[in-house]
């Protein structure tokens, strides 16, 4: 019998194939291959997941397959897949209970609708599933996490946690909007399926200590242009923004900005008094799902949650069982939102104007809720700007680490169009009026040590706010007028507040950045005589002090009129201007350690000869300044990474001397 009529080699090489088959038949052996992985395809397999990829990590598939488990067959009966993992013996919680994580969490993506206003209990349910597994891996199994410090399965199931909550609160917000209003607090809760979810807001703070939220937007769905970074505290819990309702904060400042409100609500004869300064409506809310029960099988089992939403400029960290965690945050998303939904430039250049849905007094926004434990970094923008002129010098003052324990910031939104003397008074009762409302005995770490940073025109009006006046401006600005008798007593009674101070005796530094202290001459060219054309001051300024002007054209020996016997911005502004020119001679309190920064658009120029393009140096040089920083920059130089590195210096310096 002939076994292979294959001739020569090529029958011995079949018998050989042939036999090679059968024996690895019988022996039960599989056949193992090594390949070379690349960079990329090295991070896919260490740390790709349900997150990363839509699909599941390579260490969830692992577990599956070590319990006999297909990964689609998972995916079709979740529950049931459950079961069968939790049953299986021999397999370690930490496997296994990271695996439910990423299953559950692929679960609960496949079921959450597009729209992020809609409810869906089976989705939310998955939710809750998800993130009680990761809770159950991260705090209730064998080790710690601090034991698992540097391995990437811990950091993919924080991950699964802090997203399952962020989509957690996003639906329950919206579930609760819908059935109760807007309203946060303990007397919330919610049922879902068998899940009973309540809320703890001990360790919130929103803005006017309301209780009404409007939207909680994830931190992590928005992108923002004209900010350089993105400044978050890595940790456990969901970063999220908590919208207030304008009107629960007060009376806005004008129709054009929705979000400009006022801090509380005040009457007087039934009339409505808007207090000039609120906090930004848009809070940075770090939130956490705790899971009834002390060890892991009675987590693994309850079906109780509590929802804690934390203020992160607050609280730091948190304890789980017994455990100090970090608690993770955003600084740059509530601010974001704020100027992007604000409405400032077109609002700024409106009053700039003199036009409708501009301002016509200062206000004050807290960029945090006031703390009396950190000390004031107040920011004063310059001719028609907003407070979008601090966007990231604000940003990069939150993100430093160190200055955010020590300081808050506040920024006084103005009318540019006002006469400098007129905003100075203004926003120094501003600033005056809030601090004693917050701290009326005035001895809070935050009512001392204040630093003022002003630009441009907010440089010379932070300036004087730290300049004593005397009699100079008064005798300066009035005895040319030729005004004697009843006219002249008059007149420099009711121009006392303006042009009549002494230093703030909160503020002991300030930096000025690009103030023309002297004026300058492009106010007084074609461009600047242009805009100063184009200004207007509001009907409230000429009627409130329609007997001084009066008195001013009467003065002036001829048939002046009113509106124009009062200078404006503009005005103010140029290097002739008797205002600055007398301003410039004003002694700064010895308290006070101040600064400068300046820009310098040619570089070729000598500096004393140089200037930013719109302020000469000259005009911001200041003698006795304990530090001048000179930037390659046109007039912005605020903006500049340089600018705002010696803004933190500076703090830095600061908080060292009054730690």
């Amino acid at each position: 019998m002939r076994i292979s009529t294959e001739p020569g080699w090529k029958g011995t090489l079949a018998r050989v194939i042939f036999a090679s088959a059968l024996l690895l038949s019988i022996a039960g052996c599989a056949m193992v291959k090594v390949t070379s992985l690349g960079p990329r395809d090295y991070i896919a397999m260490k740390r790709g997941d349900v997150l990363s990829s839509g699909k599941l990590g390579d260490v969830s598939k692992e577990t599956l397959r070590v319990a006999g488990i297909e990964p689609d067959e998972c995916a079709r009966d979740v529950p049931e897949c459950t079961q069968r993992l939790e049953q299986l013996k021999g397999l370690e919680d930490e496997r296994r209970i990271s695996a439910l994580a990423e299953i559950w969490t692929q679960r609960a993506i496949g079921l959450t609708p597009k729209n992020p206003q809609a409810i869906d209990e089976a989705a939310l349910a998955a939710w809750l599933e998800a993130a009680r597994n990761a809770y159950a891996y991260l705090f209730f199994t064998e080790r710690s996490p601090d034991e698992r410090v540097f391995e990437d399965r811990q950091t993919q199931v924080r991950d699964y946690y802090n997203y399952a909550v962020q989509q957690i609160v996003t639906q329950l917000f919206a579930r609760w909007k819908a059935d109760a209003g807007v309203t946060f607090g303990p007397q919330v809760a919610a049922t879902v399926g068998e899940w009973r979810i309540e809320m703890d807001d001990e360790g919130l703070r929103l803005p006017g200590h309301t209780t009404q939220v409007e939207a909680m937007v994830p931190a992590s769905t928005l992108r923002f242009a004209g900010l350089r970074s993105t400044y978050r505290r890595d940790g456990f819990g969901a970063e999220m923004v908590a919208q207030v309702p304008a009107q629960v904060l007060g009376e806005v400042v004008a129709p054009a900005a929705a979000s400009a409100g006022s801090y509380g609500r005040q009457t007087s004869g039934g009339v409505p008094v808007t207090p000039g300064f609120s906090e930004m409506p848009f809070a940075p809310v770090s939130v956490l799902v705790r899971f009834e029960g002390g060890n892991l099988a009675q987590v693994l089992h309850t079906r109780n949650a509590v929802v804690e939403p934390h203020d992160p400029f607050r609280v730091t960290g948190i304890d789980i069982g017994g455990q100090p965690i970090p608690l993770a945050a955003n600084f740059t998303a509530g601010y974001g939102l704020w100027l992007a939904r604000s409405g400032f430039a077109e609002q700024a250049l409106r009053s700039m104007l003199g036009r409708e849905r501009g301002i016509d007094r200062p206000h004050l926004y807290l960029m945090q809720p006031y703390d009396p434990q950190r000390r004031i970094v107040l920011m004063l923008h310059g001719l028609g700007s907003s407070p979008e002129a601090w966007v990231n010098v604000a940003n990069e003052l939150t993100g430093d680490r160190q200055l955010r324990q020590r300081y808050q910031i506040w920024q006084v939104y103005y009318p540019t169009n006002m006469p400098i003397a007129w905003n100075q008074a203004q926003i120094r009762n501003l600033i005056t009026d809030t601090l004693a409302q917050f701290d009326p005995a005035g001895d809070a770490p935050a009512s001392q040590h204040m630093v003022l940073i002003g630009h441009s025109m907010g440089g010379v009006i932070a300036r004087l706010l730290v300049s004593a006046s005397g009699d100079h401006l008064t005798d300066t600005l009035l005895d040319e007028r030729r005004l004697k008798g009843e006219h002249g007593a008059r007149l420099r009674q009711r121009l006392q507040a303006m042009l009549h101070f002494q230093p703030l005796p909160n503020v002991d530094r300030a930096i000025f950045i690009a103030a023309p202290h002297r004026g300058t001459p492009v106010a007084s060219g074609r461009v600047g005589r242009l805009i100063g054309r184009l200004v207007r001051l509001p009907v409230t300024l000429l009627e409130q002090f329609g007997e001084a002007l009066q008195d001013l054209a009467e003065g002036q020996g001829e048939d002046a009129s009113v509106a124009r016997s009062i200078p404006n911005s503009i005005d103010n502004l140029r290097d002739s201007d008797p205002f600055v020119r007398a301003a410039a001679d004003l002694p700064i309190s010895p308290r006070v350690r101040y600064h400068t920064i300046v820009g310098q658009d040619d570089m070729s120029l000598h500096l004393v000869e140089s200037s930013d393009g719109v302020v000469p140096y000259r005009s911001a040089h200041l003698q006795g300044a304990q530090s001048e920083k000179v930037v390659h920059s046109g007039h912005s130089v605020q903006e500049t990474p340089q600018a705002i590195l010696e803004i933190r210096r500076i703090l830095h310096e600061e908080a060292l001397q009054n730690h």
